[in-house]
């Protein structure tokens, strides 16, 4: 036992991290909120003891770390958590959560399906690692269903129309014929409710054969009311309705994960940007490349790539530059990509300021290798 603890110290050193944990059931919303974890072994009171689950099972990642499975169970056991029912084989397996079943129905092909960050995951719960930010849920669904988003203003004031916009989750595009609040997205995925009374509302979007989305939280006050506990007395709270939602940017004409083969890397790097009531600012792509331990960026004024800050890897460390103000970029690059593993991301800047600096694979950033 003494060795045990002392194998498994390092684990429990690492740093926790802090997650949005989502969990759907069939007809309902089953948890909802943010956990913290760190990495740490899981028990499913199954009979078969304690499992490491700190995603070393994954080749990707051989160091340990916190996982979705430690981000359910550190849910399952902290304030306002659930009861569960599962197994161990390999990874976890649940039946039943929070009084629904989970199990996999042959009938439906429905099961308890996961995903991260708006895609499929790739691994199991306990194979899976997380930073935070992330993004989890597990959802009873076959999992071929579209994920809904939904964003809106943390408040308004009372009488006011507040915008409610329903995205996908993994490629960012508005949804249109999504239920919210009583009413029915458009082609640009919005609607519109109104708070007559002071106070919060919550609200998550619908749609038959989609996922349902996350839960938003409007408030409708005066700035004066304290009705929302976090608006001071005398704040201002504007009577119009302000447009508080960053821009859509979604990479096309690259997949997340694409493979292309030497001598027939991508040439022309393209976006696309919804429609944004502000109207477009800006549109910044960013391009960083690591091959054999060379890690550089792609200089939108020199037109070439350049080492990195120090010679640091990893996106952060590249620059963005500006592609103009139109909803649908084309760039043009010097000469075909050549070998190595690229990170490309987009960003859109709208003329009230809103940007959406959270970073969605397969959608606002895409990872694609050439040989």
């Amino acid at each position: 036992m003494l060795l045990l603890t002392l194998a498994l110290a390092p684990a429990a050193a690492a740093a926790p991290v802090s997650v949005d944990l989502r969990i759907e059931g069939k007809t309902r919303t089953l948890y909802e909120a943010k956990v913290t974890t760190d990495t740490r072994a899981v028990d499913l009171h199954d009979g078969t003891g304690s499992h490491a689950c700190d995603g070393t099972g994954n080749p990707d990642t051989p160091t340990p770390g916190p996982t979705r499975g430690a981000a359910f169970i550190a849910a399952a056991e902290g304030p306002g958590g659930f009861t569960f029912t599962g197994s161990y084989s390999f990874d976890m397996q649940f039946t039943v959560i929070a009084g629904d079943s989970v199990a996999f129905d042959p009938a439906s092909n429905e099961f308890l399906a996961e995903y991260k960050n708006g895609q499929f995951a790739s691994f199991g719960s306990c194979a899976d690692q997380i930073a935070s930010g992330d993004k989890v849920l597990y959802a009873y669904a076959t999992g071929s269903e579209q994920l809904l988003e939904l964003s809106g203003p943390p408040t308004i004031a009372p009488g006011v129309p507040a915008t409610l916009r329903v995205t996908d989750a993994g490629t960012g595009a508005a949804v249109a014929g999504a239920s919210v609040g009583g009413q029915t997205t458009g082609s640009d995925g919005t609607a519109q409710v109104t708070l007559g009374a002071a106070g919060p509302a919550t609200f998550k979007a619908s749609k038959p054969g989609a996922i349902r989305s996350n839960a938003v939280t409007v408030c409708a006050t005066t700035g004066s009311d304290a009705a929302c506990g976090t608006i001071p007395v005398g704040a201002a709270v504007s009577t119009a309705a302000r447009d508080t939602l960053a821009p859509l940017a979604t990479l096309i004409g690259i997949r997340e994960g694409q493979r292309f083969t030497r001598g027939r890397g991508p040439r022309t790097l393209r976006a696309r940007v919804a429609p944004d009531p502000s109207g477009l600012l800006m549109v910044k792509l960013r391009l960083t490349r690591i091959d054999r331990g060379s890690c550089t960026y792609f200089s939108g004024k020199a037109e070439r790539f350049r080492l990195n800050d120090r010679g640091r890897c990893g996106a952060p460390h590249g620059f963005w530059f500006s592609v103009g103000d139109k909803n649908s970029i084309d760039y043009l690059l010097p000469s075909r990509l050549p070998r190595g593993r690229y990170v490309l991301d987009v960003k859109a800047t709208d003329k009230a300021f809103n940007r959406d600096d959270a970073r969605k694979r397969g959608a606002n950033r895409v990872v694609f290798r050439v040989a």
